[in-house]
């Protein structure tokens, strides 16, 4: 990759590693579904703006079926499991966990798509799982009942990726990628409307809880997903994909230069057992 590819790799890991961070601060005010929905439809909105912009046609007419399953299972839910748990455990553990979702693809497509699992994706699998178990051991959080909710949730996010991506390759692979993220974001957030209207926020919402719920949507959401498809573009989706393996670290760091959170040896360890995995599930 050029320099100018890798500048864009790691400023792309930096910027949906402090995603976490943000959920982190908003859920507990805004709740689970609205932190998740106002992400999603600010998010949504702005990718329209750029489309109208660039002249991008979304074919909403053959394709909103589409944008609609995959913005459920790729967005609604697991951006709404995400913020459950940014309520009850630190974002170190749900910045590791997401890394996990290329081992649950792997499984998954192994099922659907009939993809072999050979011994070295065998491998990566077992070194992810033991990954999650040496996360999940306690550390710096606080355990009780929450925390084991919250890490399943964790794990049942990265799964709904997964299983987006094999509906993806399924039924919309003729869909241009950029079309299914800005389309998926807003019927993902419409999706979570009603829920969000009936769970209103219980917290004190200021200037400052606004800011970073619009920093989160547009920079997290809107030009991280333009960022990552010009990378798509210029090195090609396996490479593109390596920011996976990029994100875990800015996570645990933004957590405690911002957040002041305590990352264990135990934490470390299983990071590198879930990048390991998911480093062996994805090299052709």
């Amino acid at each position: 990759m050029r320099p100018a590819d890798i500048t864009r790799l790691i400023l792309l890991a930096a910027i949906w590693g402090s995603s976490f961070i943000f959920m982190r601060v908003l859920a507990p005010v805004l709740g689970a579904i609205t932190t998740a929905d106002s992400r999603l439809l600010i998010a949504g909105v702005a990718m329209l703006a750029y489309f109208a912009v660039i002249r991008f046609d979304l074919a909403w007419r053959e394709n909103w079926k589409q944008y609609a399953i995959i913005g459920v299972v790729n967005s609604s839910i697991p951006f709404s499991l995400y913020a459950f748990a940014a309520q009850h455990i630190p974002a170190s553990y749900s910045v590791i966990f997401n890394s996990t979702s290329p081992l649950f693809g792997a499984v998954f497509s192994a099922i659907w798509l009939n993809d072999k699992l050979t011994l070295r994706k065998i491998a990566g699998l077992i070194s992810g799982a033991v990954g999650v178990a040496l996360v999940s051991k306690v550390g710096g959080a606080q355990v009780d009942a929450m925390f084991g909710w919250s890490l399943a949730a964790c794990l049942a996010a990265p799964m709904c990726y997964g299983l987006a991506g094999i509906y993806t390759k399924k039924k919309a692979s003729k869909i241009k990628p950029m079309a299914i993220s800005g389309g998926s974001q807003i019927m993902a957030g419409l999706a979570l409307l009603p829920l969000a209207l009936l769970f209103p926020p219980t917290g004190e919402i200021n200037s400052r809880i606004v800011i970073y719920t619009i920093i989160l949507a547009v920079l997290c959401g809107s030009i991280a997903y333009v960022l990552y498809y010009r990378l798509v573009s210029d090195v090609g989706p396996t490479k593109a994909l390596s920011v996976t393996f990029l994100m875990p670290a800015f996570g645990m760091l933004w957590g405690v230069i911002f957040l002041h959170e305590s990352v264990t040896l135990p934490m470390i360890a299983g990071c590198l057992m879930i990048i390991a995995g998911t480093v062996l599930i994805a090299r052709k």
